[in-house]
């Protein structure tokens, strides 16, 4: 049998090939498999890790056993090592296993350091498209690692509205100066600028900051920060808030205040506070643990999905927006937080291994 092997030129590429709204459709099947509740048609044990001498090694095992579309289906594990060292900038390796469900064998070995901030901005595009502002104008995203890059990429591309896009880092680098060069030559139309700002530190912030936070209807978050990056005062009614840095107790984006404001006065109405998994998100999430949030008080973002009889995503034309108070930063706002899910590995890898094949990407390994 012939291995198939994917570096990163390669995913790269096969990645480039796919569209906005395919890689949320593709992450809105997961998310309704992971929703349906039937117990049969998934399957993500917990992670196994142990340490190495340099790195924290994670291992990833998943997979879809039955869904609405046959390309979705498979199994993998992904492995990744976190450098135990703050000072190690090399990022962070990470590898995923196709498996071949036929024979059992490994179909294919992929090079998986982008795939994860990639899946996860098009769950996150998903949530934007299904309780965010239809058309936001100004993006505000705190981060400028791999997960910002895929967010703000994916938006951009997705919603020609947005007119500026700040991106806040705790300190102005070279990695910051990078990725704003970067989107300004894919997206010559969006006016990018940078700010620093370490909301660890009690000195002033830049006073362009709160401007540009006032502004935002969209909001994106991909930090290890302990404490909130931003007062609730600072977010206007009617933003859309992405979370995706926080997966321990200790980790806050964001204040309690403004999960609040994600919460239905009527308990009757659908709360706008929604989530990638109900567990995982209430087990790992430091905002929401330290809210106080219950299960009830959060939507799984697979319950609110629907899809045509080609399996196609559907959205609501009809969805009503948030109403927005002019000036006013006590009103509603939606929420989506994410720590992501293994089928989300599943299903990505899946896709880039059955594209590669199509375009004769890769190099295949004889493997008998």
């Amino acid at each position: 049998m012939a291995l198939l092997c994917l570096g990163g030129a390669d995913v790269t590429r096969v990645t480039s090939n796919f569209s906005p709204s395919a890689l949320q459709t593709l992450m809105a099947h997961v998310f309704s498999v992971l929703s349906s509740g039937q117990p049969s048609a998934s399957y993500t044990p917990p992670r196994i890790s142990f340490p190495m001498d340099n790195h924290t090694a994670l291992f990833m095992p998943a997979r879809i056993a039955q869904g609405p579309l046959a390309t979705l289906r498979g199994t993998s594990v992904k492995v990744v090592c976190i450098p135990t060292s703050p000072a190690d900038s090399r990022g962070l390796p990470a590898s995923t296993l196709v498996l071949d469900d036929e024979t059992g064998a490994i179909k294919s070995i992929l090079n998986a350091s982008n795939l994860t901030a990639l899946r996860n901005a098009a769950g996150s595009l998903l949530s934007t498209n299904l309780v965010g502002p239809r058309a936001p104008a100004n993006v505000v995203a705190f981060g400028a690692g791999a997960q910002i890059e895929s967010h703000l990429d994916l938006h951009l591309r997705a919603f020609p509205s947005i007119q500026t896009c700040t991106i806040v880092n705790r300190t102005i680098n070279k990695r910051v100066s990078k990725l704003a060069e970067l989107l300004r030559a894919r997206f010559p139309a969006v006016r990018i600028s940078y700010i620093s700002h370490d909301a660890s530190a009690p000195p002033s912030p830049d006073p362009s900051l709160k401007g540009a936070m006032l502004a935002a209807n969209l909001i994106i978050c991909a930090t290890s920060s302990t404490v909130p990056l931003f007062p609730s005062s600072w977010v206007s009614d009617g933003a859309h808030i992405v979370l995706i840095g926080s997966y321990k107790h200790s980790m806050h984006e964001i204040d309690g205040e403004l999960i609040q404001r994600a919460l239905p006065s009527d308990a009757s109405k659908q709360s706008a506070l929604l989530v990638d998994s109900r567990s995982a998100c209430l087990a790992e999430a430091g905002e929401l643990i330290s809210a106080g949030i219950e299960g009830r008080q959060v939507v799984e973002i697979g319950e609110l999905v629907s899809f045509g009889e080609d399996g196609e995503l559907l959205l609501d034309a009809a969805r009503q927006p948030l109403p927005v108070e002019i000036g006013s930063t006590t009103g509603p706002v939606t929420i989506f937080k994410s720590v992501g899910v293994g089928l989300q590995d599943v299903a990505i890898a899946c896709a880039v291994v059955q594209r590669a094949e199509e375009l004769g990407l890769g190099t295949y390994v004889d493997w008998a």
